[in-house]
């Protein structure tokens, strides 16, 4: 089966489109050793499903004890202690970086309101955004299975690879952007805006002299936003929606530069 046919066929999913755009990308955990059951994912199903369940089931038992016993009855650093105790949280991280900074924003929604000393009703709707955030994740790692069995999705590096081309670059880039959303959500701006240099510095310094023969206002826009728009909106006080905005946006402005190339290279070998 084709990839695009297979990914038409899930397409409802919502998230298949995300994958796919993953499939080539470079996937290095953040978090240090991620275990080999990334590679196996199949066979690994069925306890990933126990652990949300665990998961859901323990957050649970925080908003329960907030509801009887308040904020000062309830210890919420539990919260992260659980998801990064999991095999599911570094099967999720390399396989869909979006959803993995969706569930650390909904941990932290609970978290925060709770800390805050929010109506629990205002906790519950946290939560219901962290258990769908969750069960879409689940969802995202049983659709990568089905890619990785039918060999379509590279295995798990555990060691950054070097993109070879300026096309390659450009996708890294945009994987190494879903990254600082990812780093933004755990509530790690420093270690975001880090990211954030370091892929201006040893990425896309390495393109720009080529795509401003191209678009030289597309390469003045990009160098502002990595250097003044995304820094800026990781301050620690924007919403992780809105860092993930100017990421979308930047991340449409890198799709368009990669076309540019790509056609650059088409025209040049035609001519030879």
């Amino acid at each position: 089966m084709q990839v695009e046919s297979f990914v038409r066929k899930h397409r409802g999913l919502g998230f298949a489109f995300g994958l796919f755009a993953l499939l080539t990308a470079s996937q290095v955990s953040a978090n240090g050793a991620i275990g080999d059951h990334v590679n196996d994912l199949k066979a690994h199903i069925s306890s990933y499903s126990e652990e949300v369940n665990w998961l859901v089931s323990k957050f649970d038992e925080v908003v329960d004890t907030y509801e009887k016993k308040g904020q000062k009855g309830t210890d919420t650093k539990v919260m992260v202690e659980y998801w990064e105790e999991v095999d599911f949280h570094s099967a999720i991280e390399t396989n869909y970086v979006p959803v993995y900074a969706n569930i650390w924003q909904g941990i932290f929604g609970v978290k925060q309101a709770i800390e805050a000393g929010a109506p629990v009703a205002k906790v519950r709707e946290e939560q219901a955004k962290l258990n769908q955030a969750l069960w879409q994740g689940l969802g995202a790692v049983k659709l990568a299975a089905q890619f990785q069995e039918k060999g379509l999705l590279a295995k798990v590096q555990t060691t950054e690879a070097e993109p070879t081309t300026m096309p390659e670059t450009l996708d890294d880039i945009k994987h190494r952007l879903d990254r600082v959303v990812a780093k933004y959500a755990e509530k790690l701006p420093e270690a975001a805006t880090s990211i954030v240099h370091d892929t201006y510095l040893h990425r896309f310094e390495g393109v720009e002299g080529a795509l401003i023969e191209q678009d030289a206002a597309l390469v003045e826009d990009l160098e502002k936003d990595f250097n003044v728009t995304l820094p800026q909106a990781l301050d620690g006080k924007t919403s992780v929606d809105d860092v993930r905005k100017v990421v979308e946006a930047m991340q449409v402005k890198l799709d368009k530069a990669k076309s540019l190339l790509q056609e650059a290279e088409k025209k040049r070998k035609d001519v030879f």
